[in-house]
Formats: structure tokens, sequence, C-alpha cells
């Protein structure tokens, strides 16, 4: 009974380790740098979606200009109804009422026929003191606001990506460096089994051996998960299938950038310039404020056609000259037109704008104290990238003395346990320093390549680091 239920377990768990296999089977996609780049700012949410940002202010400085044209309006009225006349005041308090005209009767006289209006009126207000020229140029500011803070949206993200990409491939040379340090460790431990049972060297070491490897296939586990983590927020990032496995460009591990002073001036830093368009909208708005208490000419024009089935004789001497045919009721029988000039002026506006100008000044002042924070932020980030990139520099010339001083302490190390001139603390200490020199050595690069983007990200220029990269 014990082979079947050997051969059982054994059938299972291969079944088990293939069903493992092909959950964490995952499609792996080769991208560089500049394409991520590219395949975020194409398809990123808050890309998209300030680019339509754009596209509205755009259509709303059309509108406004489509405001100098002038209103032309065309009615049509036919109804039905009576024409009772009665002498008294009346003003107009909200509440619709009946235009009808007529006699007035003695009695209330429900004799109703047919009428129509046509009307065409015409009014252009062609002059209004600045007043709309300011609110064409309020709408145009709005534009290049958007404008602007799409620019800072795509120059951040492409920072992001950037970040998210070389820390994906400091990552993904964790893991090689973990399963490398693994295959040491199991190798160390190989030898001290072999040494115990042969009663060369004491049980303590073989327990040793097996808690390093046990150590380093937890590291590489951490590895992996961390190296997942940043896959998925690179993809994120591009707004593409978190699943997808990124092979990315090696190269950033092998060399590092040739060119580290930017020469872009840093006021053009498209941070910058968003809280800049912030301030220039903030003054148009207050400028609009002020001139919208400006009086405007009109011109207008009105031509009226009316038609009525009362005649003009109607009275209460003569009650049955009216029709009820429709035709007749309709037919226009009399005509006006009105032309003229107007200047109208609300001048009561005046008080009530004022404080809103007043309240436009303290926003204004407000976006430029956050101008002078950003830009005071971005010059010590600037300084914080040069002295970055000093210290990278120093660690990457000095990492590969640590990492040859390392290996060679490794292969002495082994070479002497496996004659049994050492013990085994002195082999882990030795296991211990190469990883950490394989590490160090792996992020030197990377290190570099930071400061760099770091420096990018403070002086607004992209193309310093971007065109670099490419390469």
């Amino acid at each position: 009974m014990k082979t079947p239920l050997r051969s059982i377990l054994v059938l299972s768990f291969f079944i088990s380790l293939a069903a493992t296999n092909f959950s964490f089977a995952q499609p792996a996609q080769k991208l560089s740098l500049p394409e991520a780049v590219n395949r975020g700012l194409k398809n990123y949410q808050s890309i998209l979606a300030k680019r339509n940002y754009i596209n509205a202010s755009a259509a709303l400085v059309k509108n406004t200009k489509n405001e100098y044209l002038p209103n032309v309006i065309g009615s049509i009225q036919q109804n039905y109804g009576t024409v009772n006349g009665q002498f008294g005041p009346l003003a107009p308090a909200g509440i619709a009422g009946p235009s009808s005209a007529g006699p007035a009767y003695f009695t209330q006289s429900w004799n109703a026929s047919f009428g129509a209006s046509y009307v065409i009126n015409t009014n252009w207000e062609f002059f209004t003191f600045g007043r709309l020229a300011s609110k064409i140029k309020l709408s145009e500011t709005q534009v290049r606001r958007d404008s602007a803070d799409l620019a800072q949206e795509e120059f951040i993200q492409s920072i992001k990506i950037s970040s998210a990409y070389l820390n994906l491939l400091a990552s993904q040379r964790l893991v090689l460096n973990a399963e490398a340090n693994l295959n040491r460790t199991s190798f160390i431990q190989q030898v001290v089994l072999a040494r115990t049972k042969s009663g060369l060297n004491a049980g303590v070491d073989s327990s040793i051996a097996n808690a390093q490897v046990s150590a380093a296939r937890l590291t590489l586990i951490g590895a992996r998960d961390y190296e997942q983590q940043l896959n998925n927020q690179l993809a994120q990032l591009m707004n593409d299938d978190p699943a997808v496995v990124f092979v990315l460009d090696s190269t950033f591990l092998s060399v590092i950038p040739t060119q580290l002073n930017s020469v872009a001036d840093p006021a053009q830093n498209p941070q910058i310039r968003y809280f800049q368009a912030r301030i220039d909208q903030s003054n148009e708005a207050a400028s609009y404020l002020k001139k919208s208490v400006m009086p405007g000419l009109n011109l207008f024009g009105i031509y009226q056609a009316r038609a009525s089935g009362f005649d003009y004789n109607y009275t209460p001497a003569f009650p049955d000259r009216y029709t009820k045919n429709y035709i007749d009721g309709i037919n226009p029988k009399r005509s006006n037109y009105v032309g003229g000039l107007a200047l109208a002026w609300n001048i009561i506006s005046i008080a009530k704008v004022k404080e809103q100008v007043t309240a436009q000044k303290f926003i204004t002042k407000a976006y430029q104290d956050e101008y002078d924070l950003v830009s005071t932020q971005l010059k010590a980030q600037l300084v914080l990238a040069d002295q970055r990139i000093v210290n990278s520099l120093q660690s990457y010339r000095e990492v590969p003395v640590q990492y040859k001083a390392a290996s060679d302490a490794y292969l002495q190390k082994t070479v002497l346990y496996k004659n049994g001139l050492t013990n085994i603390v002195d082999v882990q200490q030795a296991l211990y320093a190469l990883n950490k020199a394989e590490t160090d050595l792996s992020i030197a690069y990377i290190n570099v390549w930071q400061a760099l983007l770091l420096k990018s990200a403070s002086s607004g220029d992209f193309d310093l680091f971007l065109n670099q990269a490419g390469k």
C-alpha cells in the first residue's frame, strides 16, 4: 500500500507545481524608456482629460468672439381671442398677460377672431468700450492656462514613468542577484553537508548552511514581490495591461550619462510656467471685471406686420365688423418699422463690481505666493540634484573596487573551508559581503541616471535625460 500512496502524492505534487507555473505565466514585452514615456503620454487618463479641457476652452474663445455678432430674432405668432379694452394703469410684475387691444364696451363682449404678428428684431452692440475685447482676452488666457496645465502634466508624467522604469530595472537586477546568492548558498550547503557526513565538520555547520539557504530564498521571494509591484506601477502609469511583464533596456546597468549639465532656463520649467499662467489669467480676470461696467452702443431695427380679423371700424356702434375666417384673420394688414441708436449703461454696476475686483486681486496674490513656493522648492531641488550627481558618481567609481575585493574574499573563504582551514562563519560573512557588493554594483549605474532625472525634473529640461536615455 505504501507504493501506490507514494505515487499518488508525487503525482499530486507535479500537478500542483504545473498549475502554479501556469498561473504565474505572464506575457513578456520588450519596452524601451522612450517608448514607455510615449505610451504614457498617449494613453494616461489625466492627460487625455486635460486635452479635452483645452478643446473646451478653445471652443469658449470662439463663442466669446461670436458675441460681437448682432442678434436677429424672427417671430411668427398666430392666435385667436377677444379684443376687449378698458381704461386703467397696468405694469408688468413678473407675470405675462395678453396684449389684446380694442374698443371699450359698456359690457363684456365675447366676440373673437383670428389675429397674427410677424416680427423681425435686430440688435447689434457694435461698440463696448473695450468690454468685449477684454472678455476675449480673458478666454484666451484660459486656453493658455489649460495648455500650460497639460504641459505640466505631461512633464510630471514623463518624470514619473522614467523613475518607475529605472526602479523596475533595478528591481529586476536585484532579483537576479538574489537568485545568484541562492545558488551560492545552495552550493555552500552541499559542501557543508558533504563534509559533515564525512565527519570533517561539526553538525552545527549544516544547520547554519540550511538557515543561510532559507534566508536566501526569503530574500528572493521579497525581491520578486517588489519587482511585481514596480511592474504593476509602471503599467498603471502607461495605462497598460498590468499582467504584462516588461523586459527593459539593460543598457542603463552598464553605462552612465555623459552630459550632466542643463542649459535650459529654470523659468521655463513647465511647472513654473503653469503657475505663471494662473497669475496671468487672474490679472486678466481683474481687468475684465473693471471693464464690465462700461456702457454699450447698440444699433437696433424692428419690422412688424400685424393681422387681425377685426376691422378698423370695429366699435361698440358696429359690433359686427369682424370675421371668424382664419385666412382673413392672419393676412397682414398693417406694418411698422423702427430703427435707432441706443446707449445702455447700468450705473449701479460700478458698486456691484468693486468688491469682485478686490477679491480677484487677493486671488492673484495667492497665486503669486504659490508661484514663489514652487520656484523655491525647484531651486532647492536643483541644488540637491547636483549633490546627488556628485555622490552617485563617487559611488559608481568605488563599487567596482568593493565588488572585486568581496568576490576575491568569497573565493578565498570557500577554498579554505573546503580544505578545513576556516569556519562556516567566515564563509557566511564573505557571502554576505559579496551579495551586498553585487547589489551596490547593480544600483550604482541606476543611481547616476536617477540623479540626472532629478536634475531634469528640477530644471524643466527633460530632453537632458531622454536624449541620453534613448541612445
